[in-house]
This record gives C-alpha cells, structure tokens and sequence, in this order.
C-alpha cells in the first residue's frame, strides 16, 4: 500500500501521532477486507460501525472512507446515527406525548429512522445529489439546510456508525428493574424504557437489516463511558470557542451533565457488550485507553 499522508487526518480529528501507527496495523487491512467483499457485490456496499461513546467509532469511519477514496478511488461517504435524531422541537413534542426523558436526545426512539433509510437509500441507487442530514450537537438541533453540504448521492461504500447500532430489544422481565438512579428516579413505571424497547423492536430492525459487514469497538465495561464522553465533549467545547470565540454554548455539558446523560445509554451499551461481539464481523477489543489489545474477524463473505 502507498505510503499515504495522515498528518491532515490526525490534525484534523485531534488525534496523538501514534494513531497512524495503530491505523497502519489495524484499520488499513480491515479496509482492504472490505474492499474485497464490495469488488464481489454489484450493489452499494454498508459498513456498520458500533461503538460506545466516545470509542472512536466516528473516527474510524472517516478514515475508512479516506482510504477507500485515496487508495482504492472508490466513491465512498460515513454517516452517523446522531445525524438522523429528531428535531429539538419533535423531541419536546414527544417529551409531552409519551415521557419527559425523550426530549433528551441518544435513545432508540429519538432517532427518525424512516429519514435515515430514505437517505441510505438515495445514496445507494439515485444519480443525484442530495443534503445528508447534519447534527449539532452544539445546539441540540438539526444543522438547517442551507448550511448542509451536497453530496453525490451515488456510493461504492456507505459507512454508518452509531453508539445503538445491532442494539435488539430486551425481554420485557429485564425492563422491570431500574439499572441506575436516572430510571429508578425519572422512569420509575418504566414507561421511558418501554417505549425505547418496543422501538427497538418494531423501528429499528429494518435500518440495521441494510448493513452488509459488522465492525465493533469493544469498550472494556461500561465505566470507560464516562472518562471518553468527558473527552469528547472537551473536544466540542475546543471546536465551538474557535468557531465563536468570547461565545458562551449552554448545551456542551460539565462533568456533572456528562454523568447523568450517560445514565440514558447505560442500559442498552451493556446489553451490547454482553450480546453484540459474537455477531459482528471485525471485533476490535479496547483497553480504557482505547487501545487495541484484540481482535477477531469472522470469516464469511
């Protein structure tokens, strides 16, 4: 493989040097695994990613799809789940029609999956351009259309990453106890959890039946989470100052904000944990510092 040049890749995600060795080793033949099985199908190739938050799972997307361009000139475009969540406004209307938690926006269910298979969809089969839905985490809200990029809508690969992806609902028996003080104070009938389980079972599963190939990032246990979120919204809160400097943003969190909003994902990533590395294709196991100390690839076309 050419010697290709990172040092824009790694500046740009903020990323220490010692990435390029890690992706050299593990990330540049997982893309040439997947190049290979797209050469054998004549439709557009998905790449589902899953990861808990703040894994690397964006990361790892983006580079796939700078190499599948550079190396392989392959037309190739990442997308998130994140970018598909319903409005700030659709979400408050759900808070008061089913449960104030869903204003809050991560859990199956504050997602509009019907949108992110159009567009999924669109990017597979339509000479087009189109405007891919963007997130702002920043405001809590969709990036609104005139600021969207076109793209072309026509894709070798799509890669979809997301924190909830190949999630299945639980037994209704397992909903029944809290599993930290957000649901046992806030969702004390289980409602809030009801609701994102019967989505997960009757929406969702036909999004994730469009994914060809399975990547996961292992964390080590659900405690990481805390340590990557903080990280990461460290890394919003440096992109919003150079962006507005002087201009203060409600909606990045402190540390107190990240361990509650976490609370929201707890109980789904540890049923991924426990249930999700046996069915994926490529397993990246991580260490708490997101270090790669495994990894298995399931042999399958």
């Amino acid at each position: 493989m050419p010697n290709l040049n990172l040092s824009n890749f790694i500046s740009q995600h903020q990323l220490p040097e010692s990435y390029i060795a890690e992706a050299r080793q593990w990330f540049f033949p997982l893309a040439e695994n997947i190049v290979k099985k797209q050469q054998k199908h004549s439709k557009t190739y998905i790449v589902g990613i899953n990861g808990a938050q703040g894994s690397g799972k964006s990361t790892l997307a983006d580079l796939l799809v700078f190499l599948f361009k550079e190396k392989y000139q392959l037309n190739a475009i990442a997308l998130s789940i994140d970018d598909f969540y319903f409005t700030r406004q659709q979400r408050l209307t759900l808070a008061s029609t089913v449960h104030p938690l869903l204003a809050t926006r991560g859990v199956p269910g504050t997602h509009d999956v019907k949108l992110a298979q159009e567009v999924i969809h669109s990017l597979c089969d339509e000479e087009m351009t189109l405007f891919v839905p963007r997130f702002d985490k920043n405001v809590d809200d969709r990036v609104p259309d005139k600021d969207i990029e076109a793209v072309s809508s026509k894709n070798d690969i799509i890669i979809l990453e997301g924190w909830c992806l190949g999630a299945e609902a639980q037994p209704e028996d397992a909903l029944l106890q809290p599993v930290n003080e957000l649901e046992k104070e806030e969702d004390p009938d289980g409602i809030w959890r009801r609701y994102v389980n019967q989505q997960l079972r009757d929406v969702y599963p036909e999004l994730f039946s469009l994914i060809d190939s399975w990547i996961m990032l292992k964390a080590p246990s659900f405690d990481c989470v805390y340590q990557w979120r903080l990280e990461q919204e460290n890394k919003l809160r440096d992109a919003f100052t150079k962006s507005a400097p002087g201009t203060a943003n409600s909606k990045i969190m402190d540390n107190n904000s990240i361990k509650r909003f976490i609370q929201y994902y707890q109980r789904i990533t540890e049923d991924l944990l426990e249930t999700l590395p046996e069915k994926v294709d490529y397993l990246f196991q991580l260490d708490e510092n997101r270090k790669i100390v495994k990894t298995r690839l399931r042999t399958k076309d």
